[in-house]
């Protein structure tokens, strides 16, 4: 019995996709990055023919009229610039050979000589240097061989040599033909590098981003669901005894949780269309007063010492941050139920300093996962440093040193 095969689905979305023969989509970009550059080809071969027209109108006395032939040669060496992105290196000599025959055949100078120069500059931008610089040289040597040596055997009869001083004009030609060549493939490689750079920099950009955020959602659900997860111990212990009490650890569970989603759907903002600005504003130290009730909803007293201050922007933002992920550590790690939040602000700099007296709770205490590194690298990407670690008496100390103002708001 054969087996029957079921009809692929269709893509979710749209109609079902056809299946490709192998190798179809390695074709496929190899023919975006070489498309048939039959425009441009098609108006050079019309100049080529033209301007020979011209070309041989005023040289009829020292040159043969155009043929058939001659039209063929034009043709022919101009319609293989249609290849030079393919086979850039076969068509710079192919254009040299039919232009070094229409010369030796006794027809008049003109444009012939314009599809090896286009040849030449793509075949030199597409990084065939030698074989560009071996064909030019060629046709310039198989010129001179043509016009001063042959020239008795080869049409037209009674032909004189050219002068040297017009192999001169057509050697300089060449030379600046190679140059013009040499030029653009310094261009294209500093557009490909730059182009690199762009790319590797919107990456880097990218990357950054993305580690905010991640920074951004670790501050905010850590510190929220360390109070979530303490008040809901109490409410748990309490239910039967105290439920006022119970009661109250509920209600502080549902605010941290209600403050926790609107801070989670301001990080979100920022990936939403470019264009369109956050819906609430970024959380500052002015919200410290917010910090220091949901710790004590905590069961954590925090003491405040110095005046609060108001940097710029990024430092007031990552200030709180850091504030926010210590008492968060205090509460996770430390036995000790109370805290101290110290600013000192000098010279530009300001120093936040949060104290516990410990005793340290757990093999991770202190704080030593994502957060600890996530304060770090707040404080790096403005220009300042944070310290952590245990004092001597003890108790954990969480020092951050922050310019006023960020390098970004500097500027």
């Amino acid at each position: 019995m054969e087996e029957q095969h079921a009809p692929a689905a269709p893509a979710r979305g749209g109609p079902p996709r056809r299946r490709r023969p192998p190798g179809w989509d390695r074709w496929n970009d190899e023919e975006r990055r070489a498309r048939w550059p039959w425009r441009s080809t098609l108006l050079l071969t019309a100049f080529v023919l033209v301007g020979s027209n011209f070309a041989a109108h005023a040289q009829h006395s020292d040159r043969l009229a155009l043929a058939p032939f001659s039209r063929a040669l034009l043709l022919a060496g101009s319609g293989l610039l249609l290849w030079r992105q393919r086979y850039p290196v076969s068509v710079v000599f192919g254009t040299a050979a039919v232009a070094l025959v229409y010369v030796a055949a006794g027809y008049p100078y003109g444009p012939v000589f314009l599809p090896v120069a286009v040849a030449c500059v793509s075949a030199v931008a597409a990084g065939h240097r030698k074989a560009a610089w071996t064909a030019v040289g060629l046709l310039w040597a198989g010129h001179v061989l043509v016009s001063h040596w042959l020239y008795r055997r080869l049409p037209p009869a009674g032909d004189h040599p050219p002068s040297w001083m017009q192999e001169v004009g057509i050697a300089t030609w060449a030379v600046a033909v190679l140059a013009l060549s040499e030029l653009v493939r310094v261009r294209r490689e500093q557009w490909i590098r730059e182009r690199a750079e762009r790319a590797q920099a919107a990456r880097r950009r990218a990357d950054e981003e993305r580690l905010r955020i991640a920074r951004e959602l670790h501050d905010v659900l850590a510190h929220s669901i360390s109070v979530i997860n303490v008040q809901a111990g109490v409410g748990l212990a309490l239910l039967d005894s105290d439920p006022e009490q119970a009661r109250t650890a509920l209600t502080t569970i549902k605010a941290a949780s209600k403050e926790a989603l609107g801070e989670v759907r301001q990080v979100l903002d920022t990936l939403r269309a470019p264009g369109e600005a956050p819906r609430t504003p970024a959380p500052g130290l002015d919200r410290l007063p917010e910090l220091v009730e949901q710790a004590a909803g905590a069961g954590l007293t925090v003491e405040i010492e110095g005046e609060v201050p108001a940097p710029a922007p990024g430092t007031d933002l990552a200030a709180f941050r850091i504030v926010q992920e210590a008492l968060t550590n205090v509460v996770r790690h430390s036995g000790s139920r109370r805290a101290r939040v110290r600013f000192e602000h000098e010279r530009g700099v300001l120093r936040l300093v949060i104290d516990d007296d410990g005793p340290a709770t757990g093999a991770d205490a202190g704080g030593s996962g994502n957060g600890l590194a996530g304060m770090r690298e707040r404080a790096a990407a403005l220009g300042g440093t944070i310290e952590a670690g245990p004092r001597d008496d003890g108790g954990f100390r969480v020092l951050a040193v922050l310019p006023w103002k960020a390098k970004e708001e500097n500027r």
